[in-house]
């Protein structure tokens, strides 16, 4: 299962998507969340995907291929402060018309970071999903970060926000650092491209 993932490109503009019609599966969430370390980790390579320590670096759309069966696609991040109001509105246009004008996106990871609670911007990721009837699950990541009760705080405040979520179904814990989450999520994409 899974055996190849090469990254294949990364695009800042619309006209520069791969023209293949390959299903893909989106990560998307607020910069510095973790979906690159959630790569590396997800098929055990340490470079797959690069890590930036800034947050707010990765502004392309990346393509990485999984056993020339179907993309993985890491959105930029968005809400990033330091970055100009300009660029974070470009960022938010480039996203929504991505999601909106894709017609092969077969799934969504949507990342929030379990020690902050989910943002407008999250809220309005999740509307947009919802509008686009893109199957996704929510990942709480970072698990490592907290405490047993803190981590039982955190899932309370975002099953508030998004009452619809089941754990294990369409909302994953995860943490790159102690591997948790991995084998499911794999199981996730197993059920989804290997039938």
């Amino acid at each position: 299962m899974f055996k190849k993932q090469e990254f294949i490109k990364s695009v800042f503009n619309l006209d520069d998507l791969p023209k293949d019609q390959l299903p893909a599966v989106i990560l998307c969430g607020r910069s510095n969340v973790g979906k690159s370390s959630f790569i590396n980790c997800l098929f055990n390579r340490k470079n797959l995907a690069k890590i930036s320590s800034t947050p707010g670096k990765t502004r392309s759309i990346n393509y990485y291929l999984i056993d020339n069966k179907f993309y993985l696609i890491d959105l930029p991040g968005y809400g990033y402060a330091k970055v100009s109001k300009k660029e974070r509105e470009q960022w938010g246009k480039l996203i929504n018309k991505f999601i909106l004008s894709s017609n092969n996106i077969k799934y969504a990871f949507h990342f929030l970071d379990c020690r902050l609670n989910p943002t407008e911007l999250d809220i309005s990721l999740n509307e947009l999903l919802n509008y686009c009837k893109i199957d996704y699950a929510i990942i709480l990541n970072k698990i490592d970060k907290l405490k047993q009760s803190e981590l039982a705080q955190a899932k309370k405040n975002i099953k508030t926000i998004f009452p619809n979520l089941i754990e294990n179904e369409n909302f994953y814990l995860f943490s790159s650092v102690k591997k948790k989450g991995q084998r499911k999520i794999l199981s996730l994409l197993s059920n989804l491209f290997y039938f």
